[in-house]
């Protein structure tokens, strides 16, 4: 199938890159020195945690916080990472060439995201192979840790629709760069305005329904919202290029 080449040069320009290396190692870094700043913390509250009746385990203070702050660092990388998608291929003269292929759009666009979301789901990958060091002295809460991984997953899949719709606009992978992360921030900050407020924008923050999951709560409404927000990108970039291929 075409959508599975397309997926597989995609890959190969991602793994290719310095870049993307240079970013998996900070966040690894990052998610390391957070997950043991964590594990200290649990170490010194745990003889007041044994005194409680249903006290948090290892996965609600060690495993948890770790997925949160990866979702912050995430909304960093992914405007760097998907600038190129598109953008590049623009400023390259070869955008003309792929829409006007023999291969309908949606396969390019999928074929794209799809790689992308591949790279993706190394994060939290990674986190699971931290909270398995764990099991040598504790037990972890699978479920919890299921459902930090499906809200990373749709949260970053929501983050890669935009880049890849911000992307598809120019032919600077900059200026893409610095529209995806000034939209994502714009999302961050509706987030933060919310809980001061407590207003019905809660409802359509992204921060917010990932939330919801990282709590351990697989609520359907978050995951709809989450699906449909990248859907929605997915289908504006597909809108935008198909466009640019009827007005040659």
């Amino acid at each position: 199938m075409m959508i599975l080449t397309i997926i597989s040069k995609e890959l190969k320009l991602l793994l290719a890159s310095s870049l993307a290396w240079v970013f998996l190692a900070v966040m690894q870094l990052v998610l390391a020195w957070v997950f043991l700043g964590r594990l200290n913390t649990f170490l010194e509250i745990q003889p007041q945690l044994v005194q409680l009746t249903n006290s948090p385990g290892i996965t609600e203070v060690i495993v948890a916080p770790v997925f949160s702050v990866a979702s912050i660092v995430l909304l960093a990388i992914t405007p760097v990472l998907s600038m190129r998608l598109f953008a590049e291929e623009r400023r390259n003269n070869t955008l003309a060439m792929l829409i006007s292929a023999p291969v309908s759009l949606s396969a390019i666009v999928l074929g794209k995201f799809l790689a992308l979301m591949i790279f993706f789901c190394l994060i939290p990958l990674l986190i699971v192979m931290l909270s398995a060091s764990l099991l040598t002295g504790g037990t972890l809460d699978f479920g919890l840790l299921g459902s930090n991984v499906i809200g990373l997953i749709l949260l970053a899949g929501c983050f890669g629709a935009l880049g890849l719709y911000v992307s598809s606009l120019t032919s600077h992978p900059a200026i893409a760069a610095l529209g995806s992360l000034g939209a994502l921030l714009c999302l961050w900050v509706m987030d933060i305005m919310t809980i001061e407020s407590g207003s019905a924008m809660h409802y359509f923050s992204l921060f917010r329904h990932f939330e919801n999951f990282n709590v351990g709560l697989i609520d359907t409404f978050s995951m709809a919202f989450l699906l449909l927000f990248a859907m929605t990108f997915l289908g504006l970039t597909i809108y935008h290029l198909n466009g640019e291929r009827l007005n040659g």
